[in-house]
């Protein structure tokens, strides 16, 4: 945050704000979520049916249907899969379902069926819309812009037709149509997209300018010093996609061991056909014992183990205000061993805030009669530090007088008259002139992260307000809590200045503070600490945290403020913004962590006693199928036990 108000105006007052279009995959328009539904709808009516004794042939074909609507996309993935000689679970958990089916255990298969067609299709729903977000980003940079001609006079191109060393007016209000030097002009611009600073920020002759970004009340002259193709914003977007496709695999802990698993039960099913055939046994023996040892050995209890503990860890943050979009979140969740933390709109409100009164001696004033002046004459402007002084009157219920001949001046402050003396209210380095009277004021906010805002009447410095992005009030304790899990201090990685953001960390218990970072030096940060082994958690909310969330190994979007960008590249998002549920959810993760081990060992003791007894003796079919599903039952309820309220963990400040 800078030293004053030389970061101001927004658009003028009544002006749109422009805002990036929402572009969303309708859940129906993906053939995975059709199927998936489709599947869903028979086995629900099947269901009834078979469980009532109803006529055979009604609730037959209906399973049937259900296993082609649910069964048939999975199964022929896996039949291309066998091409490229390798098995995948999908077409283990086909084969089985029709294992189970022929043998007689129709709603056992349907059952893994529907399961499996659901999972498909929840996977399928995110990448849409994380593709979809990152469509709109392009949404961003304006289609087109305002190029000035060497005659001087004006024509309207397509912004992507721009060249380096072309000219362009970006007037009030407008998006800059490309990376470029202001040449001409003062401006206000608001950059949060790009850096996350919570104020817009005076652009004067020579600073830098970002496409996409919003100029405020005066005009811009801009050389343009980017291609369009690689401007910041066309770099986050190839920052994301790039990100998500080269993140690592996201597996669920069984799906690692798939490979070998299935081609185990593959072989040892056809060996227990086979050879008692081979042998002189009958083919209906044979089949029936290889049925049962296809029962007994099916991977149900094991993905059962699996996405109880996960799922139910699911509702549970979810009731808390975390939502996880998938296991896969839950489960790599509870691996992260280092945090790292955004400032604005993260550990802060995002929303600037009169935090300092401070009328000079001799004035005549009291803080509120300062407040009164400051916000009279701020009251017709729309700057974001306008509104926090206005907001400020408001909440102590002062009387504000009219305020005549306003005027702005971008990066210097506003003038109006108010009761018939002059008051302007604005940036004490443009206004003022250093005299004891009020520089030790002004320094000591500007030394705590404060934006210094100089009050004068008739010429004369009144009064200094400070205003600030407010710290969140549970900050602190989650930076402890989280500490304490990981073993290490969170990072702050902000795009917001030095001062601003070392007085923050201190605050809250940050050691490590990397400042002034654009979107890809975040991205360059969590990949050296994933190089150096690494699983890092990311937590932002901006367009500018987008990339790092896609990069890290795990990201967790404030919801919010947060952008739509950061919302659905995050692999999960703090619903009601409080921060202490961000450990909590870490916690539980790793308790979840610990349920599917612990079902894994159960799952694993009862296929292996079942298998050596069909294997050994002779295990009958309903014992094979009643211990299968004895096991299945069992792991189920243990994994159901993270739904109750006890099992989310209670950590510092956490009082829900």
């Amino acid at each position: 945050m800078s030293s004053a108000l030389d970061q101001r105006s927004a658009p003028p007052a009544g002006a749109a704000r422009p805002a990036t279009p929402r572009r969303r995959t309708r859940l129906l328009a993906l053939p995975e979520a059709r199927w998936a539904l489709a599947s869903l709808v028979l086995f629900l009516l099947a269901l009834p049916v078979y469980l009532l004794d109803g006529p055979a042939w009604l609730w037959g074909t209906l399973f049937a249907t259900t296993y082609i609507t649910g069964g048939w996309e999975p199964g022929w993935e896996g039949l291309k899969a066998l091409k490229d000689k390798t098995l995948d679970v999908d077409l283990l958990m086909v084969v089985a379902a029709l294992g189970a089916a022929s043998i007689g255990q129709v709603l056992d298969g349907a059952l893994l069926i529907v399961i499996f067609a659901t999972s498909g299709a929840l996977e399928a729903v995110a990448t849409a819309r994380t593709a979809d977000s990152v469509r709109g980003l392009l949404d961003l940079a304006p289609a087109t812009a305002t190029r000035l001609l060497p005659d001087g006079t004006e024509e309207s191109v397509d912004a992507q037709s721009l060249t380096i060393g072309d000219t362009i007016l970006v007037r009030p209000g407008e998006r800059v149509g490309a990376d470029g030097q202001v040449i001409d002009g003062t401006s206000d611009v608001d950059q949060a997209t790009i850096t996350g600073e919570p104020l817009p920020v005076a652009k004067l002759e020579g600073d830098e300018v970002f496409s996409g970004t919003v100029n405020g009340t005066g005009a811009l002259r801009v050389r343009v010093e980017r291609d369009p193709s690689d401007s910041v914003i066309a770099r986050i977007v190839k920052m994301v996609e790039e990100a998500s496709e080269t993140k690592a695999p996201t597996q669920l802990f069984i799906e690692k061991i798939e490979q070998r698993y299935s081609i185990g039960m593959v072989i040892a099913t056809l060996a227990v056909f086979g050879i008692p055939l081979a042998f002189g046994d009958t083919l209906q023996s044979a089949l029936l014992r290889a049925m049962t040892f296809m029962i007994v050995a099916s991977p149900c209890a094991v993905v059962l183990s699996t996405m109880p503990p996960l799922l139910s860890a699911i509702a549970n943050a979810g009731r808390r205000g975390v939502l996880a979009k998938s296991a896969v979140v839950m489960e790599r969740l509870g691996q992260i061993d280092l945090v790292a933390l955004d400032k604005t709109g993260t550990l802060t409100e995002g929303t600037p805030r009169v935090t300092d009164i401070r009328p000079l001696p001799g004035t005549g004033l009291d803080e509120d009669g300062l407040l009164t002046l400051a916000a009279a004459a701020e009251h017709p402007s729309e700057h974001p530090l306008a509104r926090a002084v206005i907001d400020a009157a408001r909440q102590r219920g002062l009387h504000l007088p009219e305020a005549t001949g306003f005027s702005s001046v971008p990066g210097e402050g506003v003038t109006a008259t108010v009761e018939g003396r002059t008051v302007q209210v604005g940036s004490p380095s443009r206004l003022l002139t250093a005299t004891s009277s009020h520089d030790k004021v002004v320094a000591e906010m500007e030394d705590t992260g404060r934006t210094a805002v100089a009050v004068l009447r008739d010429g004369a410095v009144v009064g200094v307000l400070g205003v600030a992005d407010r710290l969140r009030p549970d900050a602190a304790a989650t930076v402890a809590a989280l500490t304490e899990l990981t073993g290490r201090t969170p990072v702050l990685l902000t795009g917001d200045n030095e001062r601003a953001a070392r007085h923050l960390a201190v605050q809250v218990g940050i050691t490590e503070v990397r400042a002034q970072l654009l979107p890809q030096d975040k991205v360059t940060a969590v990949k050296a600490w994933e190089a150096e082994g690494r699983r890092v958690l990311v937590v932002g909310d901006g367009v500018n945290d987008a990339p790092a969330l896609a990069a890290a190994h795990s990201g967790i979007a404030m919801g919010k403020a947060g952008s739509d960008l950061a919302l659905e590249t995050a692999d999960a998002i703090v619903v009601r913004d409080e921060l202490a549920t961000i450990p909590s959810v870490v916690q539980l993760s790793r308790t979840a962590r610990r349920l599917v081990i612990q079902n894994l060992a159960i799952a694993g003791t009862f296929i292996t006693v079942l298998v050596a007894w069909d294997l050994i003796g002779n295990l009958p079919l309903p014992l094979g199928v009643a211990g299968h599903e004895g096991s299945t039952v069992i792991v189920g309820l243990n994994g159901l036990r993270l739904l109750r309220e006890a099992a989310w963990p209670r950590l510092a400040k956490d009082t829900a």
